[in-house]
């Protein structure tokens, strides 16, 4: 293709993109608010517009109320265009279990549901996937949060043993055309408590989980990014030297009198690390308690001025699926760092 025609292609991609990110935001809006809130001109917005309508993404509402001038036609992004399918696989102790919420463009629950199996195969995820799309023709993207470590698409590390080294997400990119985003859970799950904080500024949090039957894990945001690493492997903190077998690490982990020390010390290693601003502890092995003897953990390595706000995550649940809701949503959006460049 001519790079010309291409370059050309790509900004009105661009453009395209900010009267609809613009249009959410706003609710509704008529030409001239959405030239203003992009800072493109009328005459453009007004051709993205048509567009927009002539596929159904957006909807023509009436005129705006007249202030002594012509009244201005208002509009609508249609958040029920498309949708996404978003699935969360948990490992279990005795059992595995698959969360899924269908959610519209405002991330509004459509259809959700919840299955239980005694072992993860893939084709249970898969089966999954090709019910919902054929029962929501319109999704348009797919979001999997998984128990395990994904690298390039592919789980490599994992409580469940039946999806290592699966390619998941290629398959079903593949068979059904649509956007395909598998990521860890703890990483969702930091990234949908972020969100729902509203920092005005960028910070550092993390999420530290503690659950029955498995090894920790954690999710971290390094000034409003997720920290994920060179092979997606950063948040795997059951491989910090703690000077012990995976075997006995577990052990500890699920004995009353040592879990707070072990948990302290994986702790005080993201501190030393990232300096966040909070931890927030959760999991099944976590106990209200268990949160100020962390801490006292926590101190035998770290000076006090270095602390971070230590909280428990009561419900990391609402939190993990609004992250990968979020981050579903956002991978259908086409990327808007070139415009930050070009202005």
């Amino acid at each position: 293709m001519n790079p010309i025609t291409n370059n050309t292609m790509r900004v009105k991609k661009m453009n395209k993109e900010l009267v609809r990110q613009a249009l959410k935001t706003m609710k509704q809006g008529t030409k001239s608010m959405l030239a203003q809130a992009t800072g493109l001109s009328v005459a453009t917005c007004g051709n993205i517009l048509n567009e927009l309508i002539d596929t159904g993404e957006l909807l023509e509402l009436d005129m705006e109320e007249s202030s002594g001038g012509r009244p201005a036609r208002l509009y609508r992004y249609n958040v029920n265009f498309s949708y996404i399918a978003c699935i969360i696989i948990r490992a279990g102790v005795k059992t595995h279990s698959l969360t899924y919420t269908v959610a519209n463009l405002a991330g509004e629950a459509i259809k959700e549901g919840y299955q239980e199996t005694d072992r993860m195969e893939p084709d249970m995820i898969e089966k999954l996937v090709d019910q919902l799309i054929g029962e929501f023709p319109q999704i348009r993207a797919v979001g999997i949060g998984v128990p395990g470590a994904v690298n390039q698409g592919i789980i490599n590390v994992s409580d469940i043993k039946e999806l290592i080294n699966v390619p998941l997400e290629a398959s079903i990119r593949d068979k059904h055309g649509v956007e395909v985003i598998m990521d860890n859970d703890m990483n969702l799950t930091v990234y949908g408590f972020y969100q729902k904080q509203g920092y005005d500024e960028e910070k550092s949090v993390a999420v530290v989980t503690f659950i029955e039957g498995c090894f920790p894990g954690a999710g971290m945001m390094v000034d409003g990014h997720i920290l994920r690493g060179s092979t997606r492997f950063a948040g795997e903190i059951a491989f910090l030297p703690f000077g012990m077998s995976h075997e006995e690490q577990f052990r500890q982990l699920h004995e009353r009198t040592t879990f707070y020390s072990l948990a302290g010390r994986a702790v005080s290693s993201l501190i030393a690390i990232m300096n966040p601003e909070t931890i927030a502890l959760t999991g099944s092995l976590v106990e209200p308690a268990d949160v100020e003897l962390i801490r006292q953990e926590c101190l035998k390595y770290i000076p006090e001025m270095h602390m971070p706000q230590l909280m428990l995550l009561e419900n990391p649940h609402e939190n993990y699926m609004y992250g990968l809701i979020t981050m579903t949503l956002e991978s259908l959006s086409y990327s808007l760092q070139l415009i930050e460049k070009r202005r």
